[in-house]
């Protein structure tokens, strides 16, 4: 198994997208202690937000769920950096929040957020399994279908 967060990444036949920049005044990712937490981040990538629309509406459960996983590769991006791209430093995925932009009476959130849970196992083995929330909301920036945020505890 590589050493590096972004070799572990392309191992696994995924690339760490460019880190994102803030659209407004917040930092993409916050130290405190033995704690990253990485802001909440869409289905980004070159800049464009890929997957847009609503779950249950005009976005099925497999689009939502690669939705999801780019927004893991994304906040993944994000760990590399706060890590210098060290994965020896990376001891745990603590939590994930996923929101899914979701039509009315769409109940199917877990999901389409077990594709930002699926890759953070499949990256991290072990030290990916995290406790989640999966939650519907009205809309979210961007008409994005997902957004996701982290937690991680490191050395």
């Amino acid at each position: 198994m590589s050493e590096t967060l972004s070799g572990r990444v392309a191992e696994l036949g995924y690339t760490l997208p460019d880190p994102s920049s803030p659209a407004a005044n917040y930092v993409p990712w916050v130290r405190s202690g033995n704690l990253i937490f990485i802001s909440g981040q869409v289905p980004q990538k070159d800049g464009q937000c890929v997957y847009v629309g609503r779950l249950g509406d005009d976005v099925d459960v497999e689009t939502g769920q690669k939705a999801a996983q780019l927004c893991a590769l994304n906040i993944l991006a994000h760990l590399s950096g706060a890590v210098n791209d060290d994965l020896s430093q990376v001891v745990r995925c603590v939590r994930l929040g996923g929101f899914v932009n979701a039509a009315p009476g769409f109940d199917k959130q877990p999901l389409v957020i077990n594709g930002a849970s699926d890759l953070m196992v499949e990256v991290l083995g072990d030290k990916g399994r995290h406790s989640r929330a999966a939650v519907g909301v009205s809309s979210l920036p961007r008409n994005a279908a997902v957004e996701v945020d982290a937690v991680f505890e490191v050395k």
